[in-house]
């Protein structure tokens, strides 16, 4: 099998992207892009969770930045622990590559921060500061990743006794961005001291409640004055051109 080749709206400082794990995510947010509104879901990503054997043939090559398991949450916590190690020892085969993880489920990271490859770059999502409902989304609260987030960074800093992972780089993502209270946003973020944030919107038209562009513009002119580095991602323009 083979990697592809990043492309379209998701990140663009990642090279590639690959999946080991097929199935449906438990997590099983209204939004989530494997959900095409034309092509809908492909079978690969239909069923219950499973690995992929002819997926670890994959060879990772050299210099790449690799989004593994774009298409399902690898940290989820129905996803069993051997899996888990399985897919990080396929990564370091390839020890010339930065490997990007994300997750709803970041507490789940600290069971495997020590064995995670050098300079893993580790994520989550947060939408908002508000709760969502189990039809917008079956994961961890936003409050709970938050948490575990700054936790991760206290870590990999050298915050506990006897380790650390200064090669460890962390960010958030706020996609899709919901509406959200500015005060509390901005705290959250400022807490897990991220390396940096992405904020983009909802590209495939799911009805999600947004934010204003001027509320938009108030939390990343907070973030930028305390110190965090924020990527806007160019599916803003559509919430800039409803506030005029």
């Amino acid at each position: 099998m083979s990697m592809n080749v990043s492309k379209g709206n998701m990140y663009d400082w990642v090279t590639h992207q690959h999946s080991h794990l097929g199935g449906e995510c438990p997590h099983k947010c209204s939004y989530c892009y494997v959900d095409h509104p034309d092509r809908g879901r492909a079978s690969k990503y239909c069923g219950e969770l499973r690995l992929i054997e002819s997926e670890f043939k994959t060879a990772y090559g050299r210099e790449n930045t690799i989004f593994i398991e774009h298409c399902n949450d690898l940290f989820c916590k129905e996803v069993p622990t051997g899996w888990i190690t399985r897919i990080l020892a396929h990564c370091y085969e390839y020890p010339e590559n930065k490997y990007m993880y994300q997750t709803k489920n970041p507490a789940r990271f600290l069971d495997f921060i020590n064995i995670l490859p050098p300079n893993s770059i580790l994520g989550t999502t947060i939408e908002t500061d508000s709760g969502q409902p189990d039809h917008i989304s079956k994961a961890p609260s936003t409050l709970d990743r938050a948490e575990a987030m700054a936790e991760i960074r206290s870590y990999i800093r050298g915050g506990y006794i006897r380790t650390s992972r200064p090669d460890i780089k962390i960010f958030v993502t706020i996609e899709p961005i919901m509406d959200f209270n500015v005060d509390i946003l901005s705290r959250w973020i400022t807490s897990i001291r991220p390396d940096f944030l992405n904020i983009g919107a909802d590209s495939m038209g799911h009805g999600l409640i947004e934010p204003t562009f001027e509320k938009i513009i108030q939390l990343v002119e907070r973030l930028r004055k305390n110190g965090v580095e924020v990527r806007k991602k160019h599916n803003l323009e559509r919430l800039e051109k409803l506030s005029v």
